[in-house]
């Protein structure tokens, strides 16, 4: 279930972090299917047998899908205005890829609202702070600023 808060808590919120999301394993399938929908074949992905032969030891997932599992692993944890009848990917600020996630990985997301901007009467821009943290693994996949904007009170 979404968190819905009003304009005031959403402010309140700043400076600190939600609860993080579930665990989500990374198989090979979604590996497989993220290179199938962009293109990128490189065999560390989706060749076990030549992966295996690698530092790594095993395939990886690429970077941008971990980037890509941000709106799904947040979905049930982050804060959402009342009133909100869109929420759209505004862009991104930083992000940085410290750790692989190597198949059969569990990843689970962690956020915390860096700033809350009232654009329009209509409309929230959020900046927050997301880590991908890794199961057993200290540095996490992924730490990135993401922008969400949210469009209230059309077709609420």
């Amino acid at each position: 279930m979404r968190r819905t808060v009003s304009r005031e808590e959403l402010r309140s919120l700043i400076g600190t972090t939600s609860p993080p999301s579930a665990w989500l394993r990374i198989d090979q399938e979604r590996i497989d299917r993220f290179a199938e929908a962009t293109g990128d074949h490189q065999f560390i992905h989706v060749d076990p047998e030549r992966a295996a032969r690698t530092p790594a030891g095993a395939t990886i997932a690429h970077g941008f899908l971990t980037l890509s599992l941000i709106p799904f692993l947040l979905h049930e944890t982050m804060a959402v205005p009342e009133g909100t009848a869109m929420a759209i990917n505004y862009g991104l600020n930083r992000v940085r890829f410290p750790q692989m996630v190597l198949v059969g990985s569990e990843v689970r997301a962690r956020s915390g609202i860096l700033a809350v901007d009232e654009t329009k009467e209509d409309r929230i821009l959020v900046t927050s702070e997301v880590t991908i943290e890794i199961r057993g693994q200290e540095k996490p996949a992924l730490a990135a600023q993401a922008l969400m904007l949210f469009l209230l009170g059309r077709g609420t």
